[in-house]
């Protein structure tokens, strides 16, 4: 398993090892408790130890790991810790797509759609990581259009985690089958067929269901 492409696009070298780093904690690679010595890192990156600072710095303010004199104690994200990132990410949607009901988002339909069908070519081809990129990219679009700029500053604070749970939440839905990705992508549908309504009640509704399907995906996907 490895990041997108694009999701590293433009990254610093620190960045780029706390991203690692980041997907092995969160995948159970690397367990609560192990130590991170930054020697280590610098070595197996070949790098010296300032973007390794950087990175252990970057992980520590996401609460995934605790610094000490020479490294740091891995922390890991627990399921409350992941349960409570998707409330958050509930939130944030659920304001929102109510928001956006309010005024014409045909620019945002067509980009949405297309996204779908990038999702659809990711299944045709096996894509794992771009299937992920693609749903990831789907709700930055809709959080982006609602030009919040508090909403998108909360948005990046949880976004790089949001991005390794999806996926590693994506490869389990890939294990199960085209079934089940047939059903992630019409749930995609619906959230856009929620915002061509520009109906409250029916866009809370799609929002709701939307985070509940996504929960017990979680629980399936993660390690306890």
């Amino acid at each position: 398993m490895q990041y997108p492409q694009e999701w590293l696009q433009g990254a610093s070298l620190g960045e780029s090892i706390a991203c690692e780093l980041r997907l092995h904690i969160i995948n159970g690679t690397v367990k609560p408790g192990e130590i991170i010595s930054e020697n280590r890192v610098a070595a197996d990156f070949g790098t010296s130890r300032s973007p390794v600072r950087e990175a252990l710095k970057t992980l520590s303010n996401e609460g995934l790991i605790r610094l000490e004199r020479m490294g740091a104690v891995v922390l890991g994200l627990s399921m409350k810790d992941v349960e409570e990132l998707y409330d958050v990410r509930f939130l944030i949607e659920s304001f929102v797509q109510q928001r956006l009901a309010r005024a014409d988002q045909e620019r945002l339909i067509v980009k949405l759609n297309q996204i779908i069908d990038k999702m659809e070519l990711a299944v045709k081809y096996r894509d794992v990581t771009d299937f992920a990129f693609q749903d990831l990219s789907f709700h930055e679009a809709i959080i982006a259009a609602a030009e919040h700029n508090r909403i998108m500053h909360l948005w990046t604070s949880i976004r790089q985690i949001v991005m390794t749970v999806l996926l590693i939440t994506t490869e389990e839905i890939f294990s199960e089958g085209e079934d089940k990705l047939r059903t992630v992508i019409e749930k995609h549908r619906t959230i856009v067929r929620g915002l061509e309504s520009k109906d409250s009640n029916k866009i809370q509704q799609v929002v709701q269901a939307y985070f509940a399907d996504s929960r017990r995906t979680l629980h399936i996907s993660l390690p306890q």
